[in-house]
């Protein structure tokens, strides 16, 4: 069998290290013109379902090294004002396991085959039932299977299920981070917390490596390269519908409307990475109808993009890398047919992919009460 992924976010790279452990020929194709043209550098938090998927994907021999790279994690998920003052909970208090995206990236991009600057153009499904996928700047690919991995815009989408469109929700978000001194020592109650200013709200949350991932890797796993990187506070700040900066860098887009707001957090975001500081749009993927099974398949934000207010993106993604691997694995050893396999991953995925774009979209006004929902 032979599998081609478009996408190498976490989990299509999570699919292909899976099938590869399972000796299931994949390949990546990813639109970007290399693997770090973009920056990816943000805290997630991994619920047990996503931690355990992207540790079934990955060999065993690399456990130990995943272990050490992440942190366990818990926040009271306070409401406190601009002044640090609580004010109201947001809810229960919430545990995972925290890891750096850029982090678990490059770890799960080790020993796999990416074709980078590759942007699908389309596909056909042959006669014989493979998929010839077609690209804008390199030779067609054909495979058993197809499988879009490749996020919101995604292009095997819009050729697959082409009435499955985006909705943007009108929110629009500034993130980034700053190195984690001791000069943030007294932010740590904010960390998993909301911050409500006026019309906005403050993200905060730290990143704390139990070894830096480089030396980590060295000591644990010397064919496995990963990011010099320390420790560090991702921040986000939610703006509402039409509150986009303008001529304003986005950091300084940031800082005026903290005007009165505690000196620490002033201080955090002048001290930001201003290259990893970045503006985007909250956009939704909801799953609809569900097409002809076939050849060709969907994963993660391509077909259920939620809101990262319900924390829940990488963990499904996750999730349908794992379950679409176990199924691929079965068909591959003559346990059940192809098409089979992939109606089962469907099928599934459909039914837990609504949900969670669902729940991540019931508590977004919590953070922005304007937000387009319909």
């Amino acid at each position: 069998m032979r599998v081609s992924v478009v996408g190498a976010g976490l989990g299509g790279l999570a699919l292909a290290q899976g099938l590869r452990g399972a000796g299931i020929e994949a390949d990546v194709f990813e639109r970007d013109p290399g693997i770090v043209a973009r920056f990816q550098g943000y805290r997630l938090v991994l619920n047990p379902i996503g931690f355990q998927a992207v540790r079934r994907c990955l060999p065993t021999r690399w456990h130990p090294l995943l272990d050490e790279i992440v942190m366990d994690a818990s926040a009271e998920q306070l409401i406190l004002d601009p002044r640090l003052n609580e004010i109201g909970r947001l809810g229960a208090g919430r545990t995972g396991i925290v890891v750096d995206r850029q982090v678990l990236r490059h770890l799960l991009l080790t020993g796999l085959t990416v074709h980078t600057d590759a942007a699908l153009t389309g596909y056909d499904v042959q006669a014989d039932g493979k998929v010839r996928a077609r690209f804008a700047r390199r030779d067609p690919a054909t495979a058993d299977l197809l499988v879009g991995a490749d996020g919101v815009t995604s292009a095997v989408r819009g050729v697959l299920s082409p009435q499955t469109i985006p909705t943007d929700t009108g929110v629009r978000f500034v993130i980034g981070r700053t190195p984690l001194t001791d000069e943030f020592a007294g932010l740590s109650k904010a960390y998993g917390s909301k911050i409500a200013g006026d019309g906005v709200s403050l993200l905060l949350g730290a990143m704390r490596f139990r070894t830096p991932p480089k030396q980590a890797a060295e000591q644990l796993a010397p064919e496995v390269t990963l990011p010099d990187i320390g420790d560090y506070v991702r921040w986000a700040m939610i703006l509402p519908p039409n509150g986009s900066p303008a001529d304003l860098t986005v950091q300084d887009a940031v800082l005026s409307r903290m005007q009165g707001w505690h000196p620490e957090l002033r201080a955090l975001i002048e001290q930001a990475d201003p290259d990893n500081s970045t503006l985007l749009s909250i956009r939704v993927v909801k799953p609809g109808e569900r097409w002809a099974s076939g050849p060709v398949t969907l994963l993660g934000d391509a077909i259920h993009a939620t809101s990262p207010t319900g924390g829940n993106g990488a963990n499904t993604a996750l999730r349908d890398a794992d379950l679409l691997r176990r199924c691929l694995v079965e068909a591959n050893e003559g346990r059940r047919d192809l098409p089979d396999a992939v109606d089962d991953y469907e099928r599934q995925m459909f039914e837990y992919g609504a949900e969670v774009v669902r729940s991540s979209l019931d508590k977004l006004p919590a953070f922005a009460p304007e937000a387009k929902l319909s």
